[in-house]
């Protein structure tokens, strides 16, 4: 009775016409399984659907003689009719270019679902019609289609700052001279640059331009940058309006700072 309960269902597949169940035995004693009831599907390539139902066998064991078997689709097959935590065995029989195919499988494998695909080396295996040269384990995820799982939040991981207190620091006020510390003087104005109008000790010429500006009526903007807005000015007074402010003062260009001659304002007499 105990023996019934611990039997196994391993499927047996191959894209052979004959798959002797002396060899399915032999094979899957040296992978060390062992009290399984083989159910045997041969030209397997040719079948899209397997007689099984889902999650109905614990081990599949694939022997092929072709690079194009198992298939995607028949990979599929086999994740499908598995028990959680079931394990998948492909065999080879194919010479040369071993490690191109090994890669092949396990990729296949990988997309049907399978985890954690191993390459075993299965050269030790013959049997009087023919002989492994590999094959790959993978198994079956032990979850479901469909099963959820709480994600657990990674805890918030705050970085120290280890600070040594022999560390020397520099004290920035020390990196500062006796020069750096005084304020700086900004330059006394003087002269009639700064100012509106000469000043009283003027030297520069600028009184004597505004007082003679004052007693012609004129402006001092008039006399750095005469203009006109008759034209006439500058030509003398047979040209000038009786209005125009530069009456009485020699021609001129307009433009040009008008100038005046020292003895200009003195009396005749």
């Amino acid at each position: 009775m105990d023996s019934m309960v611990n039997q196994k269902t391993v499927l047996a597949v191959t894209d052979d016409v004959v798959l002797p169940v002396s060899s399915v035995l032999t094979v899957m004693e040296q992978l060390g399984k062992e009290r399984f009831d083989p159910f045997i599907i041969t030209q397997a390539s040719t079948i899209n659907q397997f007689p099984l139902d889902s999650s109905s066998v614990d081990a599949v064991l694939a022997i092929s003689k072709i690079s194009d078997f198992p298939s995607d689709k028949i990979c599929g097959e086999f994740s499908r009719i598995l028990k959680p935590g079931g394990t998948v065995f492909v065999c080879k029989t194919l010479e040369g270019q071993v490690e191109d195919m090994q890669q092949t499988i396990q990729r296949r494998v990988t997309l049907a679902g399978f985890l954690e695909p191993q390459c075993l080396d299965l050269k030790s295996i013959k049997f009087s019609t023919f002989s492994l040269s590999f094959g790959i384990k993978a198994k079956k995820p032990s979850w479901k289609i469909g099963s959820s799982f709480a994600l657990k939040k990674p805890a918030k991981i705050l970085f120290k700052v280890n600070l040594d207190d022999d560390l020397d620091l520099i004290d920035e006020d020390s990196l500062l001279t006796e020069e750096d510390l005084k304020k700086p003087q900004l330059p006394v104005a003087s002269g009639c640059a700064t100012t509106k109008k000469a000043c009283k000790n003027c030297v520069c010429g600028r009184a004597e331009i505004e007082e003679k500006a004052v007693k012609l009526g004129l402006t001092e903007d008039q006399i750095e940058n005469p203009q006109s807005s008759c034209g006439s000015c500058g030509l003398g007074d047979a040209f000038r309006c009786g209005t125009c402010p530069y009456k009485g003062l020699p021609a001129f260009k307009l433009g040009e700072k008008v100038t005046l001659s020292r003895n200009f304002l003195e009396a005749d007499i």
